[in-house]
């Protein structure tokens, strides 16, 4: 990755979120570039905290517990993601939804939580009822959500670093990444292993972009994640890259492209969002609506 950052740059990186949270910052001098990126760290340790599928005191886990129908007390933060999310299965159709965390647990992708009842087989985003500082379930279910929740956080890092003056720098976690500044900056994606291949690059602006890829195996196909709508994994080798204003919606929409294909086109368009859509023959496809 190259862009057209000032000189100077301070680089951290933690193991956050499943992943290796980096936060790079150019043109501040050291301490305060320091304090800058502490703050953004920050608000990403309060995501994880609050939206992690395993912590027994996180939002999620304690919405799990609750009976049906109780209206529990969530955090702001929260509720905007799971608020954003239903806004997301809406706009797709179902595509898009949070509640596949039980197929997941019995895929074996998430371990099993500690909850009182199995997850109703009929149950989805539609049975999730959420303001801006409570929530309740009206069936049993498990909310996932590793598909946005990671973008937003991003979002928020970005957030803590304009607030602390920074004009030129990047988040990036595990793939998914926003750029302050103009740019332009260059983007590699890997779309192979092989050694000595060619990797295409985009050239973007101040966006966010996330990239899905195969992530496992299933009797020697790729999945390269799970489709709400069916409840099964997606079998497949194909590459999702989303670039949008901000990365909750671009790490949300590699999930819909990956699903609807081209089909994909007017929710990316509801977003203002374009996808590259590459297969394994090498071809690309272009959905949606280009960043301006």
């Amino acid at each position: 990755m190259t862009s057209s950052f000032p000189s100077s740059k301070v680089e951290r990186a933690r193991p956050l979120l499943g992943t290796t949270v980096s936060i790079r910052v150019h043109g501040l001098d050291a301490a305060q570039a320091h304090a800058a990126i502490d703050a953004a760290f920050a608000q990403v340790e309060r995501v994880h905290a609050l939206m992690s599928f395993h912590e027994p005191a996180s939002d999620l886990s304690r919405l799990h517990r609750a009976p049906l129908g109780e209206r529990i007390s969530i955090d702001r933060m929260t509720a905007e993601v799971l608020q954003e999310a239903l806004r997301l299965a809406r706009q797709s159709d179902g595509v898009f939804d949070v509640t596949i965390g039980g197929q997941l647990v019995r895929d074996g992708v998430l371990p099993s939580p500690c909850a009182p009842c199995p997850p109703d087989p009929l149950a989805s985003w539609k049975d999730i009822e959420v303001s801006a500082t409570h929530a309740c379930l009206h069936r049993h279910l498990r909310i996932d959500l590793g598909g946005i929740a990671k973008g937003y956080a991003v979002d928020r890092a970005v957030l803590a670093l304009k607030q602390h003056g920074v004009a030129h720098g990047v988040v990036n976690a595990g793939g998914d990444l926003r750029f302050i500044g103009e740019g332009p900056h260059r983007v590699a994606i890997d779309t192979t292993h092989e050694e000595g291949a060619n990797v295409p690059a985009l050239e973007v602006g101040e966006v966010a972009i996330a990239t899905s890829t195969p992530r496992a195996r299933a009797q020697g196909a790729a999945i390269s994640h799970h489709d709400a709508r069916r409840r099964s994994p997606v079998v497949g080798d194909l590459l999702a890259t989303v670039v949008a204003s901000q990365c909750m919606h671009a790490d949300a929409l590699t999930k819909v492209v990956l699903a609807l294909g081209t089909q994909s086109d007017a929710v990316l368009r509801h977003y203002d969002a374009e996808a590259y859509l590459h297969c394994p023959s090498g071809e690309w496809t272009c959905v949606g609506q280009a960043i301006a």
